[in-house]
């Protein structure tokens, strides 16, 4: 497998790996600059040339995994039998210098409802490191012309119709994964509702809508889908930013975006 699959692996499985590349190289050494390892919670693929120099990268790497503010970082290797390794002596001569940088699990986000607010809103995130799913009943939300303006997105996104039951997308989403219900139709939002507050593992679940709306959701999700007060209090309505009072789709947007990134810092420390 290559590094480039590797590293797409440990996203699709959302665990926090390392990759590690030889650097620079002096004299002679195992690897040539620029080989590459990356390092799983419990797997690796690639190599750096084995031995001494590997081992010790590999952990270190598990070292970074286990931080959430693991920060790139270089290593020294000298080869040669008077340097006293931690798995060995690897006397080829040279030196080697390794570069680990961490590759994070990073934020995801379902937004269902990619109306006039929803396109704003993916139009931000989608600037932003992260997996973005959109979800819509109306294939008219999701065509590749509406859908262009994520053209040069730097997010991993996610498209899914759904014309029938889009809380089945619930159950697809990864552990953590941030909700937005923001339909066009109350009805579905509150379907959405009640199945986000049944789905185990979420992250956060956010509710667009007014004071009088969130007022006859809440009743309903007590009397009807049987939850307690402190789950429903899960669903964070309204969404974004309190202190930004605009009506605008792009204005809400930049709101709700402000809101959710500060979540994010919030779960990495």
């Amino acid at each position: 497998m290559t590094w480039v699959a590797a590293v797409a692996r440990l996203r699709a499985r959302r665990e926090a790996g390392v990759l590690v590349t030889v650097a620079a190289v002096r004299g002679h050494a195992p690897r040539k600059a620029g080989a590459k390892l990356v390092v799983g919670p419990s797997e690796t693929w690639g190599s750096i040339g084995g031995g001494n120099i590997e081992a010790v990268a590999i952990d270190r790497a598990r070292e970074l995994i286990g931080k959430h503010d693991a920060e790139p970082e270089l290593m020294e290797f000298k080869l040669n039998d008077k340097v006293t390794n931690r798995h060995g002596v690897q006397c080829c001569g040279g030196a080697v210098t390794v570069l680990l940088e961490p590759l994070p699990v990073v934020p995801a986000v379902a937004v269902f409802g990619v109306g006039h607010v929803g396109l704003e809103l993916a139009r931000i995130l989608a600037r932003h490191h992260l997996d973005l799913h959109l979800i819509d009943t109306r294939p008219d939300m999701l065509t590749d012309e509406r859908l262009g303006v994520l053209a040069d997105a730097v997010a991993q996104i996610h498209v899914h119709h759904t014309p029938l039951l889009p809380e089945e997308v619930l159950e697809e989403l990864a552990p953590g994964t941030h909700v937005l219900i923001m339909t066009h139709d109350h009805a579905e939002d509150a379907a959405l509702a009640d199945a986000a507050l049944r789905t185990a593992g979420l992250g956060s679940i956010g509710l667009i809508g007014s004071a009088a709306k969130w007022t006859r959701f809440r009743h309903r999700l007590a009397t009807e889908g049987g939850h307690d007060a402190a789950t429903i209090d899960r669903i964070k309505t309204p969404i974004g930013l309190a202190e930004i009072t605009g009506k605008e789709p792009a204005t809400i947007a930049v709101s709700v975006a402000a809101d959710l990134l500060r979540t994010f810092e919030q779960d990495g420390r």
